[in-house]
């Protein structure tokens, strides 16, 4: 619109705009004030346990993968050939061969370490000097087990910003746990922060989600409870009902389900019986990445076989629902009837979400959105 668009009161408990939630210029500018300066989760180091083994990690126009050299080191490079920008690696997890990794489009080829080691017909390359042409860095950094990037150095350290105390989640033991299963990803209709908002708050959870209203209640500490009623959904109860204890917790983890949210866009979900990270990205305007890892750690008995069957089944339930919502919203947020909404004290957690965004991208104050092409010059005079 112009420049005396009216602007909303961040102290006051209003949404986002709704323009946010769909506006190419501020998709870009959360890429960059948001994203790129964010250490971002890629895998579990037991995904990545053998040399050669790699996963890899999109954001935006980045793309980087970790694997594991002949030492046993982990290394982060940009998946980008230095020849003609071709990734090297292109699934979303596996391993090379032969300890090197070869581009697909001319073979330029380099070791584990990032080293350029072959160039078929070096003889048409005069003077080439391999060495300045090895695999471009990314920063990494892992936490009780897992691997972070960051794409944009400098700022926080992994430990600060996940603020997340290790001897909270050291009874669940989170440098010891196996994958479940290949990681796994899904396109939504929905802008990250639409499903991020959702997240956010359990106003939804009695109505959105009856089986997961059934299953816990949330007491005062704030972890989320197993009821003792037994629901009548099937995997609920059956989930309620067979859910054995476990050595390695504490009596009052035995039946609790815990939620780390780490801003602006994972969390770590934690059960008795296994975990999960659950991780939002931007795939463009009105349109996100839902990322997930499932792990546990090794338990033979076949009880608890069933209650981790169970436990997927639930949250896949809990999931499919989750799309639904957020998919519905996005249409209603792109309604000329909708500019902003209301947020309840419930939803608090949202709020401090949604401060998040505006404290880093000032734009997002402004009632209607600027005029086509001029948002990021207008956040910039706002910050």
């Amino acid at each position: 619109m112009n420049d005396v668009s009216p602007a909303i009161d961040a102290g006051a408990p209003d949404t986002l705009p709704a323009w946010t939630y769909f506006n190419a210029e501020f998709t870009e500018l959360e890429l960059e004030h948001i994203f790129y300066p964010t250490w971002m989760v890629v895998c579990h180091v037991s995904e990545v346990a053998r040399p050669g083994q790699y996963v890899t990690f999109d954001l935006g126009r980045e793309r980087c993968f970790v694997t594991r050299d002949s030492a046993g080191t982990l290394n982060a490079f940009h998946n980008v050939c230095r020849h003609r920008a071709h990734p090297l690696v292109e699934r979303s997890q596996g391993a090379c061969r032969g300890g090197l990794l070869r581009c697909p489009y001319h073979g330029w080829t380099y070791g584990l370490d990032g080293d350029l080691r072959i160039i078929p017909d070096e003889e048409t390359f005069p003077a080439i000097d391999k060495t300045r042409f090895g695999l471009k860095p990314v920063e990494m950094a892992t936490f009780q087990g897992f691997v972070f990037v960051r794409f944009r150095p400098g700022g926080p350290s992994l430990e600060d910003w996940l603020g997340i105390d290790p001897d909270d989640v050291a009874p669940y033991r989170f440098e010891d746990v196996k994958p479940c299963r290949p990681l796994w990803s899904q396109v939504l209709e929905c802008d990250w922060k639409n499903t991020m908002d959702n997240y956010q708050e359990s106003y939804h959870v009695p109505i959105g989600h009856p089986g997961l209203h059934d299953l816990v209640g949330r007491n005062e500490t704030g972890y989320l409870t197993l009821r003792d009623k037994r629901s009548k959904r099937w995997s609920v109860g059956l989930y309620q009902s067979l859910l054995p204890d476990f050595p390695h917790l504490p009596d009052h983890l035995q039946r609790v389900w815990r939620y780390f949210t780490v801003l602006p866009n994972m969390a770590f979900d934690v059960y008795p019986d296994m975990m999960d990270f659950f991780q939002v990205l931007p795939a463009g305007p009105g349109r996100c990445v839902i990322r997930s890892g499932a792990y546990a750690l090794p338990d033979k008995r076949r009880v608890v076989r069933a209650v981790r069957w169970l436990n997927e089944r639930v949250n896949g339930q809990v999931q499919a629902e989750d799309n639904a919502l957020t998919v519905a919203v996005q249409r209603g947020l792109m309604s000329s009837s909708y500019a902003g909404g209301y947020l309840s004290t419930k939803e608090r957690w949202l709020k401090r979400f949604q401060d998040l965004v505006r404290e880093r991208l000032p734009v997002a104050n402004l009632g209607q959105a600027p005029e086509p092409g001029t948002v990021a010059a207008r956040n910039r005079d706002l910050l």
